[in-house]
């Protein structure tokens, strides 16, 4: 009979199950074509244990902020999720990160309806508490 043994510390950074809380987010927006323009801010939000876990686009003035998710999908501590706002020619985003237990990776890839203008805004975020607003039991 063969023992696997792997390094606790190899498995910690493997743990998927992202957890509940306050999470500050680092978001610098890219676009094609366009360098040094230097757009990143940070944001906290309030993560969550279901669906989209609460990830949401964070740039200013974006369309897709009011859109669902829809295609929700979470495997082997990766997320996809797509965001499809109604009406012809609308913005779309697909989003993909990487779930850890207390930080995630990742990025929405947006096109903007009616504009041939594509841009990705890239998130990491960080637990750093509690929710201000968490329900009580």
């Amino acid at each position: 009979m063969a023992l696997l043994v792997t390094p606790t510390g190899a498995l910690a950074d493997q743990d998927s199950n992202l957890q509940s809380g306050e999470y500050e987010v680092q978001m610098p927006l890219e676009l094609p074509h366009v360098e040094d323009m230097n757009v990143q801010r940070a944001a906290k939000v309030c993560i969550t244990e279901t669906g989209t876990h609460g990830i949401v686009v964070l740039s200013e003035n974006n369309p897709l902020v009011r859109c669902p998710a829809q295609n929700i999908k979470e495997s082997a501590g990766e997320l996809t999720f797509d965001l499809i706002c109604e009406g012809h020619n609308q913005a779309v985003a697909s989003a993909k990160f990487k779930l850890y237990r207390e930080r995630f990776d990742g990025a929405f890839n947006m096109k903007m309806g009616g504009k041939n203008m594509t841009m990705t805004e890239r998130q990491s975020g960080k637990r750093v508490g509690d929710c201000a607003n968490q329900p009580r039991s």
